[in-house]
């Protein structure tokens, strides 16, 4: 058994694309109209046949408190892996987006938090033993 789609609720499809696109670097896989809205997917570009993110429609009543709680209380509603959070941080806020949480170590991994503009806060994430291994060979690079 394999994951193949998870879901994120978002406010606005067109918004949502257009963040998870061009800020993100995610890029679409399907965008199919279904009425008001579409099935509208984004994958990594890394792994165009990988798992895929529905931008989902936040329209059902109860997404609106369960959102409104999580934010509340600074939970992320999902998490990206990245290869070294501190420079996907710097690129992002460079972009504009707004982070929650600075990068922060916590355990073996680092993390940070930012706001999608969707209505959700997102997390992205690097094991720290890949970051340094990273570090590493760019310094044998040079």
């Amino acid at each position: 058994m394999i994951i193949n789609l998870a879901s994120v609720f978002v406010d606005d499809q067109a918004k949502a694309l257009k963040f998870y696109t061009e800020v993100l670097g995610f890029v679409k896989k399907h965008d199919v109209p279904m009425g008001e809205f579409s099935w509208l997917t984004v994958v990594s570009p890394e792994r165009p046949d990988g798992t895929e993110l529905l931008l989902e429609p936040a329209n059902h009543p109860a997404v609106a408190p369960f959102r409104a709680a999580l934010n509340e209380d600074g939970i992320p509603f999902t998490s990206f892996a990245v290869e070294d959070v501190h420079k996907e941080y710097e690129r992002m806020r460079a972009l504009g987006v707004v982070f929650t949480q600075e990068p922060t170590e916590m355990g073996p991994v680092t993390v940070a938090t930012f706001d999608d503009t969707c209505g959700n806060l997102i997390q992205i994430a690097a094991q720290q033993a890949q970051q340094a291994q990273q570090a590493q060979q760019a310094q044998q690079a040079q």
